[in-house]
């Protein structure tokens, strides 16, 4: 009869916390039909641009599932750079030269598998290789370590700062300190930038570690990596802080992370973009992790500068600065201080 009574007590416990009810039963249906749309998208089709390629091989290749373009000279890294190519194919008297992309190795091997299948027999195996970003040896950790920096930073910001957010909410420390003088958008200042201290620090901490301990591939400035860093840092924590607002315990913070963080994964980089229907892509530029990432890959694997991550920048401080104007009407309207 008591384990009866212990039984119901939770159960009512359970249909009076509505939001954990619902979370229970929609998230992990919102989680499986979303990977549903990512794992059964297209195959990807390598883009392969081609300079006095025999016809019988380009037509091969278009065959095998490649988009060929065709270019009037051989200028391989500038149609690279500029035609978003994965590899450029040259054939000057029978001679192949390759120049591979290089920045993604699953990419990079299945372009060269498939010129390597496309060729005429007695052609396999005769063609230089060579490569704009990365080599022959760069591993598939070296290509997603950037993403994975920006995911454990966007990850464990956001639960710290949103959970330690809330515990100022509920221990009534909020309600003493908006007792003073002080005007909403100081008190939220105030946080951030207290916050933010012990954040960047994390983030400069992940990615030295990354870099320095496991000699994670580094071809741009450093001073880029601690921007992106800093700007992913201060956007976690200020959706952190926002979400912190519409939750009652930690545990209801706790219920975000399916709703805000998984989605945030799957559209970082870790999969092509590329292969999603165009609905899917569409989603993903609302997801701020996914232009910290793609910032990071351009610094840490094709050493590019300010011109190619100067949007992303501009994108990640729009986010933060959003955030952090949505805090103080939150504290207006939801906290009702």
């Amino acid at each position: 009869m008591r384990v009866m009574a212990i039984v119901i007590r939770i159960i009512q416990q359970f249909f009076r916390d509505k939001r954990t009810l619902a979370l229970m039963l929609v998230a992990p249906l919102f989680i499986l039909t979303l990977m549903h749309f990512i794992f059964d998208s297209e195959a990807y089709t390598p883009k392969i641009g081609v300079h006095g390629a025999p016809e019988q091989l380009v037509a091969a290749l278009e065959k095998n599932g490649a988009e060929v373009e065709e270019f009037s000279k051989n200028a391989g890294k500038d149609y690279i750079e500029e035609k978003d190519l994965d590899a450029f194919l040259g054939v000057d008297q029978g001679k192949q030269e390759i120049l591979v992309e290089g920045s993604d190795p699953s990419v990079s091997k299945s372009v060269l598998g498939l010129i390597q299948k496309s060729a005429q027999p007695g052609q396999q195996g005769k063609a230089d290789i060579s490569y704009v970003h990365g080599s022959e040896e760069m591993s598939s950790f070296d290509y997603i370590g950037p993403v994975l920096i920006g995911v454990f930073i966007f990850f464990f910001v956001f639960l710290i700062s949103g959970v330690s957010f809330l515990r100022e909410r509920t221990s009534g420390t909020l309600d003493r300190i908006m007792a003073t003088p002080l005007k909403r958008y100081e008190l939220v200042l105030g946080y951030v930038i207290g916050f933010g201290i012990f954040t960047t620090f994390q983030a400069i901490l992940i990615s030295a570690f990354s870099i320095s301990v496991l000699d994670m591939m580094m071809e741009g400035s450093y001073f880029y990596v601690l921007l992106i860093t800093f700007l992913l840092a201060m956007t976690s924590l200020t959706l952190g802080t926002l979400l912190s607002a519409f939750a009652g315990n930690e545990l209801q913070m706790f219920q975000f992370i399916p709703l805000i963080i998984v989605p945030q994964v799957f559209f970082s980089g870790l999969f092509k973009l590329e292969t999603m229907v165009e609905w899917l892509q569409a989603i993903s530029y609302a997801m701020p992790l996914k232009y910290g990432a793609d910032a990071l890959q351009e610094i840490m694997i094709r050493g590019n500068g300010w011109e190619h991550i100067a949007n992303d920048v501009y994108v990640l401080l729009g986010f933060a600065v959003l955030f952090l104007v949505l805090n103080i009407f939150a504290l207006k309207k939801v906290r009702r201080l």
